[in-house]
C-alpha cells in the first residue's frame, strides 16, 4: 500500500509539472505573437479616414474614403508594397468588409488598412516603436488545475447578432454570437455568451470577473475555446486568459465584453493587468 501511495504521487508530481510546464509554453508563444515585429506593440497611430485627403505623421502618401473605399496617393519616390507588389501614385485598396484588413509594407514597417466599428482606419506598425521595444512581458497569475473548468455549450436557434462597445469611445462592434457556454465555479452555476474563434468550430468569450480593475485588466479579457465535443463539453482553462491589445496601447479598438459576460466571482488566473498600465505606486 505504502508503494502504491508513493507512486501515486509521483504520479500527481508529474502530472503537476507537465501542466505548469505546458502552461509557460504556452504563454512563452503567447508572448512571442504579442512581442512580433509588427505586432499591437508597434502600433504607432490610429488614423481615422475621411473623405478629405491627408497625411499621417507615420505612414507615406495622402489617405482619404469615399465610394472606392480606402485611397492613397503616394508622392513622387514614395512606395508601397501591397500583396508583394510595389505601388506608386494614386492606389484604391478598395472597400474593406468589417473586421478585416489590408497590410501594405514600407520599409521595415507594416502600414495596415482596416475597417472597424464601420469606419476605415490606418494603423502603422513600426518595429522600432519604443513600447514594443521596451516590452518586458505581462504579468500572470500562477497557473492552477482549479481553474481549468469542463462547461456546456448551448448553441442558440439562430446566431444572435450581439452590440458591444470598444476600448475606443463612442465605437460599436456587432458579433453574431452562436451560443452560450454554461460552466460552473465552486458549485455556482455561471454561463458566458461566445463568439465565434478564429478556425471554424472554435470559440471566444470576452468577460470580466470580481478582479478586473483589481489586479487584471478592467476593460476586458479574453478566452479561447475549442471547438465543443459531440456532445457539446468543452474546457475553459481561464489560466489560459488574455488581455487584448488595447491593455498595452490606446491604439486598439478592442470589443467589449456583453453586458452578461460580467463574472460575480474572482478569476484568479490568466493574464494580470500589464506593466505598461500600472500607476507608478502600484
Amino acid at each position: 500500500m505504502a508503494v502504491h501511495g508513493t507512486g501515486t504521487a509521483q504520479a500527481q508530481v508529474a502530472d503537476a509539472e507537465a501542466f505548469v510546464r505546458d502552461w509557460k509554453d504556452w504563454h512563452r508563444r503567447h508572448e512571442a505573437a504579442l512581442g512580433d515585429r509588427h505586432g499591437f506593440l508597434a502600433v504607432t497611430g490610429l488614423h481615422w479616414l475621411t473623405s478629405e485627403p491627408r497625411r499621417l505623421p507615420d505612414a507615406p502618401g495622402e489617405w482619404s474614403t469615399g465610394d472606392e473605399g480606402v485611397v492613397v496617393t503616394l508622392d513622387a519616390g514614395e512606395e508601397l508594397v501591397v500583396g508583394g507588389v510595389p505601388v506608386h501614385g494614386r492606389y484604391v485598396f478598395g472597400v474593406i468588409p468589417e473586421r478585416e484588413e489590408i497590410n501594405a509594407v514600407w520599409g521595415d514597417a507594416v502600414i495596415e488598412v482596416a475597417k472597424r466599428g464601420g469606419q476605415d482606419i490606418v494603423r502603422p506598425r513600426h518595429p522600432g516603436n519604443a513600447l514594443r521595444v521596451a516590452y518586458a512581458g505581462t504579468p500572470a497569475y500562477a497557473p492552477e488545475p482549479r481553474w481549468v473548468v469542463t462547461g456546456r455549450y448551448v448553441p442558440f436557434d439562430e446566431p444572435r447578432p450581439t452590440t458591444v462597445g470598444a476600448a475606443v469611445e463612442g465605437l460599436r462592434h456587432v458579433y453574431d454570437a452562436p451560443g452560450r457556454v454554461e460552466f460552473e465555479i465552486d458549485g455556482r452555476p455561471l454561463s458566458l455568451t461566445a463568439f465565434n474563434g478564429r478556425t471554424p468550430g472554435s470559440l471566444q468569450v470576452l468577460f470580466t470577473d470580481e478582479t478586473s480593475g483589481v489586479t487584471t485588466y478592467a476593460a476586458n479579457r479574453s478566452l479561447r475555446l475549442d471547438e465543443p465535443d459531440a456532445d457539446g463539453r468543452v474546457v475553459l482553462d481561464f489560466n489560459r486568459a488574455t488581455n487584448l491589445p488595447c491593455a498595452y496601447t490606446d491604439f486598439a479598438t478592442c470589443p467589449l465584453p456583453p453586458a452578461e459576460n460580467r463574472l460575480p466571482v474572482a478569476v484568479e488566473a490568466g493574464e494580470k493587468i500589464p506593466y505598461e498600465r500600472l500607476s507608478p505606486s502600484a
